[in-house]
This record gives structure tokens, C-alpha cells and sequence, in this order.
């Protein structure tokens, strides 16, 4: 079979980080023949070599370059691409891991809509990802009806005869940003790009000792420097206008003004903010024209501005007054619906802890200039937040917790300005609605409810929570097609978290009572604190103390709509006389069927059947575990003299 994918892996020094890696790629459900890994080791000085040389010879899959260290990722990247023999070849960093469908979804969605690139769902690991690029697939992307310039990493599938048609290559040597530079003429010059965002295909690590390259601080100068070559692709593959001043705007955006804002800027060396500053500088002034800078949102165009005029000082009083900015998420509700959860909040965001005011009468209006102090600047970003609120939206994430993998969900959202003082200012409030279909999440796990409100110059994230103590809603667990979900709270902070798969005491059957049980016959009914959609198939487990067997039940909703109800008809024919524990596997189609003990027995005598507590161990079985105690002591007694010789 022809390969239909050549992982490329640079390696240098990884580690024992290494081994995610390896086993993600070891592990993808494209056919072994249909791909291959090449690890190209850089130089590396620790054990890396010779565990890449072993791997080799055991996986016919995995092929080992090594060379010289050549001081960054480009020049391995490079010789991978000449060593592949794929239609396709993938870039992988050697302390990130895959999906593992990721090379077979990716190249089945890329040749299926004829791309060039492909960009497969990232999550960030203690690393930032792109989130709205992902918000939903893209078969046919491009700068212009795509953020597809917010992901610049080299983690993408790129078709190899693109590459030698257009003579593309990472720039190679010791330097910064080579994959800007490759990633963005990539897209300038592609037929098509596809972005898959409904799998998670590249899992975006930072590592526990913080050694990955990108987090090791830079030389200002030099990274810069880097910084304009990017910008020079953007020059020669687009005209001047409202595009290039778009992809522009990226650079200047995450690379510049973010770096100069709130604590990020703050918990960084004096000396070094101000050498930061003066390249930052430097570039706004040569490179950048104003409408590059007039497409920012309103707290970034004041950084933009006082860093174009020069004022550091300036800079950093305005970073010390956004460092406390930052939103907040209250639960309103949380309760299940025809199988699926509602949750309702509210949020805004609030400055040193208290809620923020605006204008209630503000205008938009222009930064034609930078502000003359930062009591200026704030107050324009005030009004001009005011005024943009038609724009401020909400969202509900959930994201796994593991794995750090997240998901948009269904959200309808309203505005609203609250009066606030003497009716001057305004609070500016979303109140929103968001629906959870546990059904069209990745089985298992537990997910965290994240709340991402975009008001004004701000885009940030925040748990959902802390629900109030004192009517904080708990609905229980629920049982959706083949899973159970149960929403709660954690503690001691009370932020909202979903667990899928839930099972045992979490699932709450012991709050059952054995005076809810009524048995006509061989058919009994119980009241179950458990959420279902409608009529539900489970399966019960009876276990007395010789035999067991399983029985079919059925949960259907409780009438009032809380809770549901279980009923079964047991087999005369199996129910012997005798005690008979029950225990239900509320999700039997799921992967790993489970049962829960419920709090209550059934006793069988003469085919007739009646519900009694859980028996307890009885005298005679606590004798023989004493039994069996003191019989352990004697043994281990004896054995002690024999092996001392009776002394």
C-alpha cells in the first residue's frame, strides 16, 4: 500500500516526555502500512538515541535520522520532509502526543475536500490553543473566512507535492518563529485548507519542568527580527488593503500588544520589559500602518497607541489597572431536560473584585490619538465598551480535565444594561442559557464548565461558579442513551463540573428507602433518583449466596418529572428461596457495564417475594473470619521458629 502519511517527529533532548509521543503514534487507527514516523534526532545528548534506535528495530513503522544539532526545529523538520515517502506528511513535537484517529480523520477530511493543509482540533495542555478557529469545521478555509492565522504552530498535515511545487521549507538555524514564517506562506499560497474541529487531533503539552522551547524567554532583538520575516511573507503574497491589515493585525495583536498587557507584562523583569517595550516599539512604528491597529479592540488599541508614542511608563500604570479585570460566571440553574442539561448563568466582568460600571449614556468614538494619561485611557475604553455591548457575546466550554480537550455548547444569551450608583453608570450583564447533550460528548471523563465572555477589549475564561450555598441547584445524576452524566459542584470552591460514566455511591440509589419498594408477585417497582429521557432499558443483577443472575428492567420517567422509576419482573423460576441482593447497571450498552448496589434485599420464600434490609455478616460468619485470624497467627508463629531454629 502507497503511504498515505509521513509523521515527522524533530527530537531533541525529550526525556521520558518523549513517551507519550510514541505510544500516540504507535497507537492510530490508520493501518500500520498506511503511515510512517521519522524521528529526526537533533543532536540529542541524553538516552533519546539509542530509545529511538530499539524502537526502529521492533516497529517497521518507525524510522531514526540522526544528525549534528543545527539549534532549532527547522533543519529536522526539513529532513524528514526529504526522507518521507507520504502523500501527506504530519509535524509532531516530540513532547506533544495525537489522537488516536488524528492521521486518519485528518487525511480522509483533507483529501475529501481537495486541501493542501489541514488543520486538526488542538488542546492545550498548560499551553494556549486556538479556540474560535475550532468552533466548528472549515472544509474550505482561507485568511479571509477563518481565523485560521490565530494558529501558526507547525502541527498541521500539509501535502507533500504542495511543498515541492512551491519550493516551501522551514527556515533553518537557531531562531524564532520559523514556523510563522512557513505556516503562513503555507496558507497564502494553498489551494485549500480544511480545519476538522469535531475530534481533538494534537494534544499540546507543556511540560512539568517548563523546558519546552517556546517557553524559554527570548532576546527581544533577535525575536523580532525573526517577527519581520513572517510579516514580509504576508507582504509578498497579498495586496495592501483591508486584508494584509488583518493577518497583520495577528502579529501585532499576540505578539506585541499581548505581551505588553496586565500581569503577563508585570511579573517580568524590569530590565527586561523595557528592552521588550523597545523592540515592540520599534516594529509598531516601521511596519505597521493605522489601519492595522484601529481593527483592535478597545483595551488593545491603547496599548497599541501608547507603545507607538512611546510611553512605557504609561504601558505599564495601564497593565497594572487591567491585571484586575477579569470576568465572572454565576450559576443560575442547573436541571435536566428530555435528556439533556440546562444550565443558565449570568456573567460580566468585574474589576478588583467588585462589578464593573460603564457610561450609561456612551457613544462610540475613535482613538484618533493616544490618550494624554491612563485615567484618559480608561475612561475612553469605558465608553467605547459601553457602546460596542450589541457585540459582547457568551459561552459555555465544557473541557475535560485530563486531557484538557473542549467543546462549545449550545448557548442563547440576552444582554442587559443594570443600573447602577445614581443611574449614570451601568453594570453590563449577559444572562444566558446553555444546553448539554451528554450524548454528543467523548464517553467518560470529567469536564469542567468554563465561561469565555468577549465585552470590549476583553476575551476571557473563567469557571462557572460559585453557585450560591444556600439554594444551590443538584439534580442528580441522569441516564442518556448509553451513559450516565451526573452535574455537581466541587468542593470547597462550588464551580460546576460534569462527570460522564458515573457510578457507585455518586450516583445516589443509597438515598433509596426500603419502604419506597412495592413487589406484586414477581414484579416490583422502586422510585430511582436518576434522570431519564423516557423509557429506559437497564439490567439488574439479583445475588444470593450460592448463584446469581441478570434481569431486564426499565427506568421511565417519574410522574412530576423528577427522578425516574424502576421496574422489572423477576423469573420465578430462578428466584430460589433465599436472600437475593439487587444491584442495577443503569448504562448496559456502554463500554464497561457496571452495577451499583441498591440499599434494600429481596427475600424469596415459596415463590413469594418481599423486600428486606441488606443482610449483615452474622455471627457465624464473623466467627470464622476470627477463625481464620487466629489460625494466621498460629501458622506465621510456627514458620518464625522453625526458620530460627526453635528459639
Amino acid at each position: 500500500m502507497p503511504v498515505k502519511v509521513s509523521v515527522i517527529v524533530p527530537v531533541y533532548n525529550p526525556g521520558i516526555y518523549i513517551e507519550d509521543c510514541i505510544s500516540s503514534l504507535q497507537r492510530q487507527s490508520l493501518p500500520p502500512d498506511e503511515y510512517e514516523v521519522i524521528f529526526v534526532d537533533d543532536g540529542s545528548t541524553d538516552g533519546t538515541p539509542a530509545r529511538l534506535d530499539a524502537l526502529a528495530a521492533e516497529d517497521p513503522r518507525m524510522k531514526v535520522i540522526h544528525q549534528e544539532n543545527s539549534g532549532w526545529s527547522g533543519k529536522p523538520r526539513n529532513v524528514g520532509i526529504e526522507a518521507s515517502r507520504g502523500e501527506f506528511v504530519m509535524f509532531v513535537d516530540n513532547d506533544d502526543y495525537l489522537g488516536d484517529e488524528a492521521l486518519e480523520r485528518m487525511y480522509d477530511y483533507g483529501v475529501a475536500h481537495g486541501a493542501d493543509v489541514i488543520v486538526g482540533k488542538m488542546a492545550g495542555k498548560g499551553r494556549g490553543v486556538p479556540v474560535e478557529l475550532f468552533r466548528r469545521n472549515h472544509p474550505r478555509a482561507t485568511v479571509e473566512n477563518a481565523p485560521l492565522i490565530d494558529s501558526l504552530t507547525p502541527h498541521k498535515m500539509i501535502r507533500r507535492a504542495f511543498l515541492d511545487r512551491i519550493g516551501l521549507r522551514f527556515p533553518e538555524g537557531r531562531r524564532r518563529l520559523e514556523d510563522h514564517v512557513f505556516i503562513a506562506e503555507a496558507y497564502l499560497r494553498a489551494e485549500n485548507v480544511s480545519v476538522l474541529s469535531d475530534y481533538v487531533c494534537y494534544y499540546h503539552l507543556r511540560r512539568d519542568d517548563g523546558s519546552n522551547a517556546g517557553f524559554e524567554r527570548f532576546d527581544p532583538v533577535g525575536y523580532f527580527r525573526n517577527l519581520r520575516e513572517a510579516l514580509d511573507v504576508v507582504e509578498r503574497y497579498t495586496e495592501p488593503g483591508p486584508v494584509r491589515d488583518r493577518l497583520f493585525r495577528r502579529w501585532l495583536r499576540v505578539e506585541m500588544v499581548e505581551r505588553l498587557r496586565a500581569r503577563r507584562f508585570l511579573k517580568l523583569p524590569d530590565d527586561y520589559r523595557r528592552e521588550l517595550f523597545t523592540e515592540i516599539h520599534e516594529v509598531v512604528v516601521e511596519r505597521f500602518g493605522p489601519g492595522v491597529a484601529a481593527g483592535l479592540q478597545p483595551t488593545q488599541q491603547v496599548v497599541a497607541a501608547l507603545t507607538a508614542a512611546d510611553r512605557y511608563d504609561d504601558v505599564v500604570a495601564f497593565a497594572q489597572w487591567e491585571a484586575g479585570v477579569a470576568p465572572r460566571a454565576t450559576p443560575l440553574d442547573v436541571e435536566w431536560r428530555d435528556g439533556s442539561i440546562s444550565i443558565g448563568f449570568t456573567a460580566e466582568y468585574v474589576s478588583a473584585g467588585e462589578p464593573m460600571v460603564f457610561p450609561a449614556d456612551a457613544e462610540a468614538s475613535p482613538l484618533t490619538d493616544a490618550p494624554k494619561d491612563v485615567t484618559e485611557a480608561v475612561r475612553w475604553v469605558a465608553s467605547e465598551t459601553a457602546a460596542r455591548f450589541g457585540q459582547a457575546t457568551a459561552d459555555l466550554l465544557l473541557r475535560e480535565r485530563s486531557s484538557a480537550a473542549q467543546y462549545f455548547q449550545p448557548v442563547e444569551f440576552t444582554r442587559e444594561t443594570v443600573p447602577a450608583g445614581d443611574g449614570e453608570e451601568v453594570r453590563l450583564v449577559l444572562r444566558a442559557a446553555a444546553t448539554v447533550d451528554p450524548t454528543a460528548l467523548p464517553a467518560g471523563g470529567v469536564w469542567d464548565a468554563l465561561v469565555r465572555v468577549k465585552l470590549g477589549g476583553w476575551t476571557k475564561e473563567c469557571r462557572l461558579g460559585p453557585a450560591p450555598r444556600e439554594d444551590r441547584p443538584a439534580p442528580g445524576a441522569g441516564v442518556v442513551g448509553d451513559r450516565t452524566a451526573l452535574p455537581y459542584w466541587t468542593q470547597p470552591h462550588g464551580n460546576l463540573s460534569l462527570e460522564f460514566g458515573t457510578r457507585g455511591k455518586r450516583l445516589g440509589l443509597g438515598a433509596v428507602r426500603r419502604t419506597d419498594v412495592t413487589v406484586s408477585g414477581s414484579r416490583f417497582q422502586v422510585p430511582l433518583p436518576l434522570h431519564v429521557p423516557g423509557e429506559t432499558e437497564v439490567r439488574l443483577r439479583l445475588v444470593s449466596a450460592s448463584r446469581f443472575f441478570d434481569a431486564p428492567g426499565v427506568l421511565s420517567p417519574a410522574p412530576g418529572g423528577t427522578g425516574s422509576v424502576l421496574a422489572a419482573d423477576l423469573p420465578a423460576d430462578d428466584l430460589a428461596d433465599g436472600v437475593w441482593r439487587v444491584a442495577l447497571c443503569p448504562a448496559p450498552g456502554g463500554e464497561q457495564p457496571r452495577f451499583t448496589g441498591l440499599p434494600f434485599a429481596l427475600r424469596a420464600v415459596d415463590g413469594e417475594v418481599r423486600v428486606v434490609e441488606v443482610p449483615r455478616p452474622g455471627v457465624a460468619l464473623r466467627l470464622a473470619r476470627r477463625a481464620r485470624r487466629v489460625l494466621g497467627t498460629a501458622r506465621r508463629t510456627v514458620l518464625s521458629r522453625i526458620r530460627t531454629g526453635g528459639k
